[in-house]
């Protein structure tokens, strides 16, 4: 699921939500993933803030959610990891 962040544009910013079963349990664990669109490749950029090393980039929108999953599940084969801060949110901010 793909959900625009608050204002910014849905081709701007993104939010990804990841669902991760963890081996074994029965569990569901989602990480919040921001996308961006790089203007230079066009390739979509997506991090999970404050999860070192959890970035990854896709020609598409599928392609970047298999890729974030894919790196998230290789990181948590070390354990789930100290998260560096929580993501919040965004907020628009006018100046002139």
């Amino acid at each position: 699921m793909i959900t625009p962040m608050l204002g910014c544009s849905a081709s701007a910013k993104s939010r990804l939500q990841l669902a991760h079963i963890k081996h074994g349990e029965s569990s569901m664990k989602s990480y919040t993933v921001v996308i961006e669109r790089c203007p230079d490749t066009g390739l979509y950029v997506g991090s999970v803030p404050g999860f070192p090393g959890a970035h990854s980039q896709g020609e598409s929108l599928d392609e970047l959610r298999e890729n974030m999953r894919e790196v998230i599940t290789m990181l948590l084969e070390d354990g789930e990891p100290a998260h560096e801060s929580e993501f919040v949110g965004t907020e628009s901010v006018e100046v002139n």
